[in-house]
């Protein structure tokens, strides 16, 4: 059965320690499957969030080519529109 957080229930003290082989640092088998477990479950979330992040940035890009293609649109329009301003009211002379 999994914690609030998911993550696998790890009996504390030494419950069942006659049933398994420990190692000398007092684990057990069913704590090294706990921690893998666990282990397995941050690398699982941790290829999520990268593979969010890889789309993200890539939506980013696009994002920022668009606007630097509207960006340089947008200012090509207003030379334009100058250029007609400036021909329409046509030169001028200071006397």
């Amino acid at each position: 059965m999994s914690g609030p957080n998911g993550e696998p229930h790890v009996p504390a003290g030494n419950v069942g320690r006659g049933e398994e082989e420990e190692d000398g640092d007092g684990f057990g088998e069913t704590e090294y499957a706990a921690i893998n477990s666990m282990l397995d479950q941050i690398n699982s979330c941790l290829d999520h969030l990268e593979e969010k992040n890889d789309h993200l940035h890539a939506r980013l890009k696009e994002l920022l080519e668009s606007n630097r293609q509207t960006r340089l649109e947008f200012k090509q329009q207003l030379s334009e529109e100058q250029n007609i301003q400036a021909d329409v009211q046509g030169p001028h002379m200071d006397i």
